[in-house]
């Protein structure tokens, strides 16, 4: 399939429309590779081609970004991507233990796809590093929604459901999408209708594990003390 066979004239034109948020378009390309994730699941050799062609870059400098940053997949992704937290507090309190049950009862490894890459009901399982939920605690992610406070056996009925072609709903943000549904959107691209896409941002986003320190500031008169302002040194100074 040729290059403008996977990149319709739709895509072009929205890859035109997020060179144009920027005043120098070589800044477009990280939200472009998501346009591109979001028309082909993953990022391809004909993807950083694309977005070569469209910002001037060369393909060595999307390729070295490509490479850099773990959001960016080299293999065709499943209809969801599976994200366990395995870092130090998710590790200690589950994480790990969930990332076993999940890759030994599914049989894949980190990164590896279990069904047909984008077929309805595949799932893509990695391994990640902090997911900033530390006080919800052991986490995981699908397509970038959270899951806390989960158990090997919880994480492992959710996949289960992913894996029937079911949507569990996220603990809090926005409804479950796939993955190629949440990179379109963060390439900056939302449903026109204003209902829609309403009820897909309003979810409830906050905790009360994570706003429990703000809460007793509040109800205990707690306030940060006032910086005195500290004159910045002068360019070419120590």
């Amino acid at each position: 399939m040729t290059r403008a066979q996977v990149f319709s004239s739709e895509i072009v034109e929205k890859a035109r429309s997020i060179v144009a948020r920027y005043p120098q378009s070589r800044s477009a390309l990280l939200p472009m590779l998501h346009l591109v994730q979001s028309v082909q699941g993953h990022v391809s050799q004909e993807g950083i081609d694309f977005c070569a062609e469209q910002l001037g870059l060369s393909e060595a400098e999307v390729s070295a970004v490509v490479t850099f940053y773990t959001m960016y997949k080299r293999r065709p992704c499943g209809e969801h991507l599976v994200s366990v937290c395995t870092n130090t507090l998710c590790a200690a309190l589950g994480g790990d233990a969930i990332y076993a049950r999940l890759s030994e009862q599914f049989g894949v490894g980190h990164e590896e796809t279990a069904g047909e890459p984008g077929e309805p009901g595949s799932i893509t399982l990695e391994h990640v590093e902090c997911l900033a939920a530390c006080d919800l605690a052991p986490v995981l992610q699908v397509n970038y929604e959270y899951y806390d406070k989960q158990t090997p056996e919880s994480a492992a009925e959710l996949v289960a459901a992913l894996r029937r072609g079911e949507k569990p709903a996220p603990t809090r943000g926005a409804p479950l999408s796939d993955f190629k549904g949440a990179e379109l959107q963060l390439a900056g691209f939302f449903p026109e209708d204003e209902e829609t896409y309403r009820s897909e941002v309003d979810g409830r986003s906050q905790a009360v594990e994570t706003l429990r320190g703000a809460a007793l500031a509040r109800d205990r008169g707690w306030t940060a003390p006032v910086m005195e302002d500290v004159p910045l040194p002068e360019v070419g100074t120590k």
